[in-house]
């Protein structure tokens, strides 16, 4: 859903954000500080408002939310294979090393060859330079399209951008922007994701765990744009919906310095402040590096992990105590909504302006439901999948 327009029908996102904005008469104003640092207007420890912890509301949101999705076509149906037939989509993630956008490619990858057409991944590792290529790679084979997925900021590649559209590619972006943000006049079409309403849910998540008395720590990458919105909604609803015990510092660690900047970051912060009961890793593939900071500091089973995207060793992580929530995404789900919005502009058919992709939250009463090991389309049932295949006219 683009800035200031309303979610479009059926759109499971769209309607959970509204709901969670609209239902005491709250509003949540888009991030005004996009573009600049989180850390610039998030000062460490902060207090919430002086208001007692609203827990009912905080349970209605979760069990929301602990319900498994059901699907709600976001368009009309298509013949997907007689359309897209003989198309390529070159797919450009953040960094292939990111476990979240590796397994959305390999399903992307999967469905696409299932339908009769391209769909191939540039191997990177986050670098801007490596972009650069994967659009240079993109032109020079002729590809109909390039995705920029999952945190690939278009700003930093316009010149290439430029490139391609003049070769006659378009360029698309998913699972990148909030729905509050402005989108890029270049981009052919963005399918985004309401953040700021999962960092609500995240909060809502920690206020009821903790009686109302959260010390969290949150961990987030700057330089992703949707950060600022997704930590405003968790600082936002901190401040609405909690008691003036709820507090939080901050930590920013950029993509390629997860490994090597969030275990002693956090570990410091555990180290300086023992009353610390919870992480929130804002991107549930930061968890690899938060969980032996809590290991180290010995404050397991004081210190828990709150997180977002449903990344299968997460999962994993779930079933061994070692996280203890992590509201997911079906990558599989994802997967289709990318390709089912990409096939309709390919194919010149109308569009829609977001992701459709339902929240489902795991934890240790459920997490097992999507396998042991987790698999990136398991423990949210099957209904996406017969129902893109009836949508895209697949028997």
């Amino acid at each position: 859903m683009p800035c200031g327009r309303s979610a479009q029908p059926g759109s499971s996102t769209g309607t959970q954000w509204r709901e969670h904005t609209t239902y005491r008469g709250r509003t949540l104003a888009a991030a005004a500080a996009v573009g600049m640092s989180l850390t610039a207007f998030l000062a460490p420890s902060v207090p919430a408002q002086n208001k007692l912890p609203d827990l009912d509301y905080a349970k209605r949101i979760i069990a929301k939310h602990s319900q498994l999705p059901t699907f709600t076509p976001p368009g009309p149906p298509f013949d997907a294979r007689k359309c897209i037939a003989g198309k390529k989509v070159l797919s450009i993630p953040v960094s292939s090393a990111n476990p979240f956008t590796k397994n959305i490619d390999i399903a992307e990858t999967t469905v696409a060859k299932q339908l009769g057409f391209e769909w191939v991944e540039w191997q990177n590792q986050a670098r801007p330079t490596q972009w650069v290529q994967g659009i240079e790679y993109g032109i020079n084979n002729k590809f109909d399209a390039i995705d920029l997925l999952g945190g690939v900021n278009p700003a930093v590649l316009g010149p290439q951008i430029a490139a391609a559209k003049k070769a006659g590619l378009q360029i698309f972006t998913s699972h990148f922007n909030d729905t509050t943000q402005k989108l890029d006049p270049n981009i052919d079409l963005s399918l985004p994701v309401p953040y700021h309403y999962v960092g609500q849910v995240l909060a809502d998540w920690v206020i009821l765990k903790t009686n109302g008395k959260v010390n969290a720590v949150i961990v987030g990458s700057d330089e992703i744009l949707p950060t600022a919105p997704f930590v405003k909604g968790i600082t936002d609803e901190l401040k609405t919906s909690c008691g003036p015990g709820c507090r939080y510092t901050y930590v920013n660690a950029p993509v390629p310095e997860w490994a090597t900047k969030i275990q002693p970051s956090v570990q410091s912060a555990l180290i300086a402040d023992p009353t610390v009961n919870y992480v929130i890793p804002i991107y549930d593939s930061m968890s690899q590096f938060v969980i032996p900071a809590i290991l180290i500091t010995g404050r397991k089973g004081k210190v828990q992990i709150a997180t977002f995207n449903g990344t299968p060793f997460v999962i994993d992580a779930i079933q061994r105590g070692d996280v203890e929530m992590d509201i997911g995404e079906s990558l599989g789900w994802i997967a289709r909504s990318v390709l089912d919005g990409f096939m309709r502009k390919l194919c010149g058919l109308p569009t829609y302006g977001e992701l459709y992709v339902p929240f489902y939250i795991f934890d240790a009463s459920n997490a097992k439901k999507a396998g042991t090991p987790a698999d990136y389309d398991r423990g949210y049932g099957d209904q996406h999948v017969a129902g893109y295949n009836a949508l895209w006219g697949v028997r």
